[in-house]
């Protein structure tokens, strides 16, 4: 879980919390869409066109890049340890800067390797991850009531395994 940041330059406390709880609010929704039987129609949908993306080193453009890696990649489980949340300075709503990491299982788990297969092979057991997700507030979106959260979409993003 995210800890509060100091109210220092020109976020206030509320910003602060408001930045944090939109945070939280998208890592939950982003990895249920992730482990998600229909990831493939419903993560794109956190991109843009011009959206960026580097999944493990390999560089990806936008909402199709971003389908095409799903579409080919086995079921995944994540579990978040932990995220951080940074406002960036400059717009209003800010953009935020997300770091997230965990743990991620790709395919059935250990149990759904093929018999006699390398038991330090990666493939089915969890894997440390790191990401980071650039948000923007989406201009698109249509304005909500006042005081209600900003509509992001991801901007950049950067996945790597750690270890």
């Amino acid at each position: 879980m995210s800890a509060p940041l100091p109210a220092t330059g020109p976020f206030s406390d509320k910003d602060i919390d408001i930045a944090n709880r939109a945070a939280d609010g998208f890592v939950r929704v982003y990895y249920s869409a992730y482990d998600s039987d229909t990831r493939a129609t419903d993560v794109p949908k956190f991109y843009r066109q011009d959206s960026t993306l580097t999944w493990n080193g390999t560089a990806l453009q936008g909402a199709e890049g971003m389908q095409q890696l799903l579409q080919g990649m086995p079921p995944t489980v994540h579990e978040m340890q932990s995220f951080d949340c940074h406002p960036v300075p400059g717009t209003m709503p800010p953009q935020l800067l997300i770091t997230v990491s965990g743990n991620v299982t790709h395919g059935a788990g250990p149990s759904g390797n093929p018999k006699g297969s390398n038991p330090k092979d990666p493939e089915g057991h969890p894997r440390v991850f790191c990401q980071t997700f650039m948000l923007v507030v989406d201009p698109t979106a249509p304005s909500g009531k006042p005081g209600e959260m900003a509509k992001y979409y991801v901007c950049a993003d950067s996945f790597r395994f750690v270890g």
